[in-house]
This record gives C-alpha cells, sequence and structure tokens, in this order.
C-alpha cells in the first residue's frame, strides 16, 4: 500500500516522477492478475485508461494473454490486446444514468458528470469542473466531462479529474460516461472520444430498459520510460 503522501511525492510534476496517478500491477488469485489505481491524493478508483496502460505492462511482464482477465477497484474486468498498440477492456454493466441539472450522472468504476457543450476549446473546464467536482449535489465527488460533437457518432473530450485535481489529457471512465451519455440524445455503438490525450472508442449494448452491458473500451497504450524508484 502506498501512503497519500508517497503519492502525492512520486506524482509531483517537479519534485517527483510526474504523473496524473499510479498504477500498479500484481498477482491475483482471482484472475489473471490485478491493476491497483492511486490518484495523487492517495484515493483508489478505477481508471479506464490506467487499466489499460497495465495491461499492457502485464502483457511485457507475461501476466497477460491475448484474452486475459484482471481484477481491480470494482471487481473483474476482461482485457483483450488487438494489434497496433491497442488494448480493450470491458467494463461493468450500468443500468442508472440521473439527470442533474444541465447534465447526466453516472458511474462507469468512477463518478462522472457529462455536460454537452458548444465552443470547447474556450470552454473553461478547470473553474466548472472544480465547482461540479466540489458541489454537495454529489456527495462522493464527481468527475466532470465536457463534450462537444464533430461529426456523426464522434465527440471531442475534455475532462476534469477528481483526485488529480485538474484537467487531463485523457481519462477513460470519463469517456465511457461520455458516450453513455451521448446514448441517451440518440447516438449509437460505438461513440468515439477524441480527448487531447488521444482517441477513445466505446462500444455497447443497450435494452428497452435502459440498461448498459457489453461496455468495452478501447485505445493505444505504449511504454514512454522505464526506470528505478526508490520510496
Amino acid at each position: 500500500m502506498l501512503t497519500p503522501d508517497q503519492c502525492a511525492g512520486i506524482c509531483d510534476r517537479r519534485f517527483g516522477v510526474g504523473a496524473d496517478g499510479i498504477i500498479l500491477v500484481d498477482n491475483s488469485d482471482q484472475a489473471d492478475f490485478h491493476i491497483t489505481y492511486y490518484n495523487p491524493d492517495g484515493t483508489q478508483s478505477l481508471c479506464g485508461n490506467g487499466c489499460r496502460t497495465g495491461v499492457e505492462l502485464a502483457a511485457r511482464l507475461g501476466l497477460a494473454k491475448p484474452t486475459s482477465t484482471f481484477s481491480a477497484f470494482d471487481g473483474l474486468h476482461e482485457a483483450e490486446l488487438l494489434p497496433d498498440g491497442l488494448i480493450k477492456i470491458r467494463l461493468n454493466d450500468l443500468d442508472h444514468i440521473e439527470k442533474v441539472y444541465d447534465g447526466y450522472y453516472l458511474d462507469t468504476g468512477s463518478p462522472h458528470f457529462v455536460r454537452f457543450v458548444e465552443n470547447l476549446d474556450a470552454y473553461p473546464v478547470f473553474e466548472e469542473g472544480r465547482k461540479l467536482r466540489y458541489d454537495p449535489v454529489f456527495p462522493r465527488g464527481t468527475n466532470a466531462n465536457f463534450i462537444e460533437l464533430v461529426e456523426g457518432q464522434t465527440f471531442r473530450l475534455r475532462t476534469y479529474e477528481r483526485g488529480v485535481e485538474e484537467e487531463t489529457l485523457a481519462c477513460g471512465t470519463g469517456a465511457t460516461a461520455s458516450a453513455l451519455a451521448a446514448s441517451l440524445k440518440g447516438y449509437e455503438s460505438p461513440v468515439t472520444l477524441l480527448a487531447r490525450g488521444g482517441k477513445l472508442v466505446v462500444s455497447f449494448e443497450k435494452d428497452k430498459a435502459g440498461s448498459f452491458k457489453k461496455i468495452y473500451l478501447t485505445g493505444p497504450a505504449g511504454l514512454v520510460f522505464e526506470g528505478q524508484l526508490e520510496l
């Protein structure tokens, strides 16, 4: 277990490694491997993109097969290694999306608020995201996602992330939440999300009762550097 101080020190961009979070890959009794995600403040949650990078690391360590299972903060998940460095993971089914203010609130492993906006480049993501993150209507706090239609089934996405307390370049559970929220406006699976950090694709099945099943998040993951860190 890492302490909050250790997490903050590692994630610090001036005196640490610099990161939006920390991912640990371990052996698991329930699955092929286990992924633990820490936010910079030491809290834990499911991180969709973090899990995808964890799968990529597990493959390098010989723990992940072309098709694997892994355990994480919210239970068991499936993972698949695709060509061209793409990693596909399955998220848990979801049966409830709540209309809140001018957007939607749902939990895709982490709590997310989704708002549809125009002129996303000029939108005050930090200011509006911070307001929503600490709004009393969200007892656990929330991540805040702001999306803008590009064309067809493709949206641009910017996210203020709880725990990081800043805008992040990409958020997997946020992309998933945004895609599912978009389905309430008539958009169909798969939905493509263009974040500042890259492209993510979310596919899902929606039944007549409004529940979502077979939710998959797909995107690239690759090694940036290797090193050793003494705590």
